[in-house]
């Protein structure tokens, strides 16, 4: 008789100390992908142990991003912070079984050892000094004030062994681990400890997470084995840096989600960039989440670093942009547009311009064309349409008196007048009634603008 198969269960599990940014991002997408391939659950957790920098406005944050993205989670949110009862239980545990002791080295001994260490060309790693302390010792440590933090007594011999879902096999030392701390002095759990106790009771099956946790694995393993629990394989993701490979800059890549978010990026232009981002793909174009989680395989995970380029991000966010369907669109831009706008305008305008940008930033110098001032030309341009000369831009104003904003008549009626054809008829009229050498075709844009402002912009050049 064979077991029944596990059912995937991940998790996405942040300290809420700070703003989501790429690489928490991807690090959600690739668990949720994970779960939902198989039909599995996604759960989020908060790690929130740390009181000092858990800030609640950050849970709140990350919240919205997820669900921002379109990575739902699958039951109750676990947080920490309320989960003191269980933790106790679990260091009660270690205590009865002598696996951890208190700790009463202060901050200053810990990093003296440390550089110490390190100037003896050693690893650092917990010296030992409060392992064998005794009862009169203790005591003695417990009167001069000091608060002792509890650290887990690892083993003196023997290695900690692991598959990683990227890195292959994987073999620590017990001998250069050294014992950590589990409960802070402030008598919260640390993160090793309850991020094992909480991966264990939700039945985690799976952990995808940064490349920077990989030495934190043998730690979780070794609490998993002392307190007789099943731990979830593991997967450490390559982390992602700038396209040249340096680490990602501020001006982009650094930014938060919820600043990509408010900047006009799209869920699904973001989810199809960093589904790319260390994970190999023959997925071509923009695809749903659906299709990415169909397609998502840990084999495919990358051990080179992942490099960010905005200028792929880009590309997906047009295709996403297109995409959208007037509505859609329309709410898209709507931060942008005037409160004045009435509302079949504001259509008008979006479906114009829908097709010219990747950010709804970008639709303010057509505002300014369609319904205020043209801005001024770039050097091309003024040189173009000096060139032209008064007279092409009477004939053109001629034309528009004559037609109104009928494009393909008016172009018709300059070439007439002026002979003119092909980049000398139409780039002149662009700048002059755009002040721009591209963007939105011209036709329905010059209805959007009408007859009049069209006029005034052609006569004022013909009058040069």
């Amino acid at each position: 008789m064979t077991d029944a198969p596990t059912t995937t269960v991940t998790r996405f599990a942040p300290s809420p100390s700070g703003e989501l940014h790429l690489g928490n991002a991807r690090t959600a997408l690739f668990n949720y992908l994970l779960a939902k391939r198989s039909g599995g659950r996604f759960l989020l957790r908060i790690e929130d142990t740390d009181a000092e920098r858990s800030k609640p406005e950050y849970t709140a944050q990350l919240k919205a991003d997820l669900q921002w993205l379109g990575l739902p989670w699958d039951g109750e949110i676990v947080e920490q912070s309320r989960r003191g009862a269980v933790y106790a239980e679990a260091f009660a545990k270690l205590e009865q079984a002598g696996r951890v002791y208190p700790c009463y080295c202060t901050p200053l001994e810990i990093e003296v050892s440390r550089k110490t260490q390190l100037a003896a060309g050693r690893p650092p790693r917990y010296a030992g000094t409060c392992r064998n302390l005794d009862a009169h010792q203790r005591a003695s440590r417990l009167a001069e004030g000091r608060k002792p933090t509890l650290r887990f007594r690892v083993p003196e011999g023997g290695r900690v062994e692991f598959v990683d879902l990227v890195h292959g096999e994987q073999v620590f030392d017990c001998a250069d681990i050294g014992d950590f701390i589990v409960q802070r002095a402030d008598g919260s759990a640390a993160f090793f400890f309850s991020n094992v106790i909480d991966d264990a009771l939700t039945g985690v099956t799976t952990v995808l997470r940064g490349e920077d946790h990989l030495s934190n694995t043998p730690r979780q393993l070794l609490l998993a084995m002392a307190l007789e629990l099943k731990a979830p394989t593991y997967g450490h993701l390559s982390l992602i840096t700038s396209a040249d490979g340096s680490p990602l800059s501020k001006r982009f890549g650094a930014k938060s989600l919820r600043q990509l978010r408010e900047s006009g990026y799209l869920p699904i232009a973001l989810n199809n960039h960093l589904f790319r981002l260390g994970h190999s793909s023959e997925l071509h174009g923009l695809q749903s989440l659906e299709a990415l989680a169909t397609a998502f395989d840990t084999s495919h995970l990358v051990r080179s670093p992942a490099r960010f380029d905005p200028v792929q991000l880009e590309v997906w966010q047009r295709d996403a942009v297109h995409r959208l369907s007037p509505d859609a669109a329309l709410e898209w831009m709507k931060p942008h547009l005037p409160s004045s706008l009435a509302p079949e305008a504001a259509r008008e305008f979006v479906a114009v311009t829908q097709a010219n940008v990747v950010l709804p930033a970008e639709i303010e110098p057509w505002l300014a064309v369609a319904f205020g001032e043209v801005p001024p030309p770039d050097a091309e341009g003024a040189a173009l349409m000096s060139a032209a000369g008064p007279e092409f831009f009477a004939a053109a104003a001629a034309a528009v008196r004559a037609n109104g904003t009928d494009w393909k008549a008016i172009t018709q009626a300059v070439r007439d007048a002026t002979g003119r054809k092909g980049p000398e008829l139409f780039k002149p009229l662009r700048y002059a009634l755009t002040g721009q050498g591209h963007g939105p075709e011209l036709a329905p844009l010059l209805k959007l603008m009408g007859a009049p402002r069209a006029l005034q912009r052609l006569e004022r050049l013909a009058a040069a």
